[in-house]
Parts: structure tokens; sequence; C-alpha cells
């Protein structure tokens, strides 16, 4: 079966955001005393939602008597502050999506990140793409590696699951893709090593974008 809609993970997948994610959390680390960490480090922080990489950037005896939700609203202040700085569309990405347009598969956005930034970041960095939804992490539906919003983004556009491709650079991408039932395609540019892609249910490993236009459509074997 065809694929007819595409769903991507944001940070890792399509953009380049690692140095301005790292920038404002070190903010954060520094206005509250803490060590920080190196930019690189922030590959293995991210991934499971703004609570979790708080939790994980917070020395270790500091998370039980922290404020998490007070920590939490300084990181978004400190992100909203330079979300675009240095953050950038990966190499062939807008390549990959103009394809998929051409070809009328639909396309669609699902981050852990907030919903807030998810929406602002693609608006900024992808105004020539259509993505016929774009949601990041909201309070009333689970994250990641959750299936809901997937089923809800597959449902609200009228396609099935088997039709439909999951593309993420984590394994928390890759369980969402499983736990769809979708078929799920691993990128090596990101923030993950294929080992982990594969580890948690990639069907495929990609190394460049437009390589995922032979799988999709159909002439690679799942």
């Amino acid at each position: 079966m065809l694929t007819r809609l595409v769903i991507f993970d944001l940070d890792g997948t399509l953009i380049d955001s690692l140095g301005d994610i790292g920038d404002a959390m070190n903010a954060v680390l520094r206005e509250l005393g803490h060590p920080i960490h190196p930019r690189d480090n922030y590959r293995f922080l991210v991934g499971d939602g703004l609570d979790i990489l708080v939790r994980r950037a917070l020395p270790p005896e500091i998370v039980e008597k922290a404020n998490i939700d007070e920590v939490v609203g300084l990181t978004r202040r400190e992100y909203s502050k330079r979300w675009t700085d240095t953050t950038r569309p990966f190499p062939g990405i807008p390549e990959l999506l103009g394809e998929l347009r051409s070809q009328d598969i639909t396309l669609a956005v699902l981050s852990n990140k907030p919903d807030f930034a998810t929406r602002a970041i693609v608006d900024e960095l992808f105004a020539d793409h259509s993505f016929a939804v774009v949601r990041g992490a909201r309070d009333d539906v689970p994250l990641k590696p959750d299936p809901t919003a997937v089923a809800a983004i597959i449902s609200g556009l009228g396609v099935s699951a088997k039709q439909t491709a999951f593309v993420g650079d984590t394994a928390v991408d890759m369980a969402t893709g499983v736990n769809a039932g979708a078929l799920t395609i691993g990128v090596t540019w990101g923030f993950r090593e294929a080992d982990e892609l594969v580890a948690h249910g990639a069907d495929h490993i990609v190394h460049r974008p437009l390589e995922i236009l032979g799988i999709v459509d159909g002439k690679a074997t799942r």
C-alpha cells in the first residue's frame, strides 16, 4: 500500500535546533547557579518533552527539591527569545518536502516540543511548505511515544495507519510509529545513532533526506 501521509518529528528530523535548545536551557541553569552542559550533550537530553529535559538537565541532587514547573517556565521564556537564532532546516529537507508535495503526499508535523513553539518555528522556517497538521505537546494529549496524537492526525486526514509513515531521529519517534501501526523511518542526521533507531522498531534507516522518496513510493521493501 502506497504512503499517503508522512508525519515528521521536528527537532533533529526537520530542523537542526540543538544549539538554540541547549543555549536556552544553559541560560536557565546559569541563572539558577547550576552547572551547564556542552551543547552536544543535549542530543541525549531532548526528545521526551520540556519537563523531562529540565529534569535531565538539572543536577541530580537538585531535581527532587526543585520547583520543576518554575524551571520549565524559565526555559520557555529563554527559548522563546532565541528559537530560530541558529536553528535551520537540515540540508535536503526543503527539497524533500517539495518532492513529497509534488506527489500529492500529505505532510504533518508531530513534536514533543510545546505546541506554541512547534507552530511558531514551522511557520517561520517552512513558510513555503504546506503541512496539513502541525502539533506539539498539549496538556490534554499524552506525549510521544503514546500513539494518541498520531491516531488523531490519521483519523482527521482520512487515511489509515498502513498508509502513514512516521519519520524521526530518536527511539521515542520509532516507538511512536510502531505504537500507531505506521511505517517507521529513522534518520541518522539528527540526535541519535542508527542502532538506537533499529532497536526501537525502525523499518527503514536513511542517511539523506531524499532517500525517503524511494521508501514512500513503494520501491523500497519494508
